[in-house]
């Protein structure tokens, strides 16, 4: 999450696996870094998204977070979201992320 509010791609990248995979339901589903690296910051948005967590749940190798997003368009105007993220964790870092927004 801090990678992604600096737009932070090294920070990012190296918290997955090399294989990890990326799921937005009715939007993609990525497979390895390279192709995740290609949506940290999709077109059509700029960087930085302000990004708040209003509930984290920590399994055995699952993390869930709860919250939402406020992201700034390249047009100038701006989206706010709701997401669940689920990470899916192998050998301490990311192999799957599955991410559920929702537009407010």
């Amino acid at each position: 999450m801090d990678g992604f509010r600096k737009t932070d791609r090294e920070q990012i990248l190296s918290r997955l696996t090399d294989d990890v995979v990326w799921k937005i339901p009715g939007a993609f589903e990525t497979k390895g870094k390279t192709a995740f690296s290609g949506h940290i910051v999709d077109e059509g948005f700029k960087g930085r998204p302000d990004i708040s967590i209003a509930r984290l749940i920590e399994g055995e190798d699952v993390v869930v977070a709860e919250g939402t997003v406020r992201a700034e368009r390249t047009d100038n105007t701006v989206i706010h979201l709701t997401f669940c993220d689920v990470f899916e964790m192998r050998d301490g870092k990311i192999a799957q992320l599955t991410s559920y927004l929702v537009q407010l």
